[in-house]
């Protein structure tokens, strides 16, 4: 099984596990994607370096972090519009889960607001699970 793992924070295997099960993620490829989410105010100016900068340390660490806990998995920086990031994705690597990794509601980046309801929208033919980091 093929799973998309798109990631704001850094995540370890147990953060997959809660996701998709124990024996799945066991078994599994995983690409662990982290679009380069910037502020309004970068957005604006046109200032993606940070964003970019910070993605690519995100998704280095998910990758080995998961490694070291047996999980196969590779890992690169995405669009700054997760769906776009999604998109991208899986035309090289067709995923058949989508896991989505969050902040809580109070804390998420203004690219992150109604995710999980537009990726099940846009990508109906996968399943797509939700967690939420802490």
């Amino acid at each position: 099984m093929k799973i998309l793992a798109v990631v704001n924070e850094a995540i370890d295997a147990d953060a997959l596990r809660s996701a998709v099960g124990n024996d799945v993620a066991e078994n599994a490829e995983v690409l662990v994607i982290a679009p380069a989410l910037n502020s309004k105010l970068r957005f604006w100016v046109s200032d993606p370096d940070p964003a970019i900068h910070r993605a690519e340390g995100v998704a280095q660490e998910s990758v080995e972090r998961m490694e070291e806990e047996g999980i196969d998995a590779a890992g690169g920086t995405g669009d700054s519009d997760p769906l776009q990031a999604i998109q991208d994705s899986l035309a090289t690597f067709p995923a058949e889960e989508i896991v989505l990794c969050t902040h809580r509601s109070g804390e998420r980046n203004w690219l992150e607001e109604g995710i999980v309801e537009e990726t099940k929208q846009r990508f109906p033919d996968r399943t797509v699970r939700h967690i939420e980091l802490d």
